[in-house]
């Protein structure tokens, strides 16, 4: 049976049955975990109960000393709002968004003899990303060795898969090259790629090479993986964004460009004419900064824009311009 003392208790009692932000705190009082929920009193209660689901809840209980909260408007805020938090004081429990620095780029090399790909830590000519885990960007590095040289004839992609990567003379290296920066810099081109490997995959299937036919797989989920990095968010930076997302208040408008919330306004009784002048106001707004991206911190940003989008419905989502 876990202990829970008197203060927690009354903390817990105290918490809102809305949406916002948490913060456990230990007896010296740092910021251990930060989370949100669109339920605040219902998530962190869930922290105290005799088995909780994950291992990592158990060790953090026996620190936690005091919670804090914020309450936010919308569940986008409360997303956005703990992301900002995290990468800011980096709680020891947090394992996620916090690390940011750490994050990577996929780099199409100059000839070298050993490597026509490799992982970099900042931004360079022929680089793609940011990726989250270098890990999984060398896995998908050594895999796509398998299939290199990569040439280009006629439109279409030509390779060999070798059990072991094949050595590349300058002339094939810088071919390979060439193939590779259109592929990573185009996604039709990698769509292409990725239906030649499909019929390879399919014909190694049917002449039971299972295991190439894996390969060819792992190789294929490789190049989605590279290919949602890279283009993910072509829509969200390239379109002005109104979202109309209603509150226990009214409604609340967030105007969205170049992948950032430049404003936001809560409404007790939205009308045609307020959404009007929140856009021109928008727009003054947008034509009055100048953009400083951090590309590795706007990644996660970006991340909770783009699923906070997709899941809202349609009405609430529209896309803007003046004119």
């Amino acid at each position: 049976m876990i202990e829970v003392s008197d203060k927690i208790k009354e903390k817990l009692n105290q918490l809102p049955q809305l949406t916002g932000i948490y913060k456990m705190l230990d007896a010296k009082g740092n910021i251990i975990y930060i989370g949100k929920s669109k339920c605040l009193k219902k998530r962190v209660k869930s922290y105290f109960v005799d088995n909780p689901k994950w291992e990592k809840v158990k060790k953090l209980v026996l620190f936690i000393d005091d919670i804090e909260y914020v309450v936010t408007d919308t569940h986008l805020e409360a997303l956005l709002l703990e992301c900002q938090l995290i990468k800011k004081i980096k709680p020891s429990f947090n394992a996620l968004m916090k690390n940011d620095q750490n994050y990577v780029y996929l780099k199409v090399e100059n000839y070298n003899k050993f490597n026509a790909l490799s992982v970099v830590h900042q931004r360079e000519e022929n680089t793609y990303g940011p990726f989250r885990k270098r890990y999984t960007l060398l896995n998908i590095i050594t895999a796509l060795k398998s299939i290199f040289p990569l040439i280009k004839k006629n439109g279409i992609y030509e390779f060999e898969y070798h059990i072991m990567p094949s050595p590349m003379d300058e002339e094939s290296f810088n071919k390979n090259k060439t193939a590779l920066l259109e592929i990573f810099s185009d996604s039709s081109h990698m769509d292409t790629l990725i239906s030649v490997l499909e019929n390879k995959m399919e014909e190694a299937a049917a002449e039971y090479k299972f295991e190439t036919a894996a390969k060819y797989r792992d190789i294929i989920q490789g190049l989605y993986h590279i290919n949602n990095g890279i283009w993910r968010y072509k829509d969200l930076m390239s379109k002005d964004i109104l979202l109309k997302i209603p509150t226990m208040n009214g409604h609340k408008l967030f105007f969205i460009s170049n992948g950032n919330i430049l404003a936001k306004k809560l409404y007790s009784n939205l009308k045609n004419e307020d959404i009007e002048h929140f856009v021109k106001e928008s727009y003054a707004i947008k034509a009055s900064i100048s953009s400083i991206m951090d590309e590795k911190a706007d990644i996660d940003f970006r991340d909770i824009l783009y699923s906070e989008i997709i899941s809202l419905p349609q009405e609430m989502v529209h896309i803007i311009s003046l004119g």
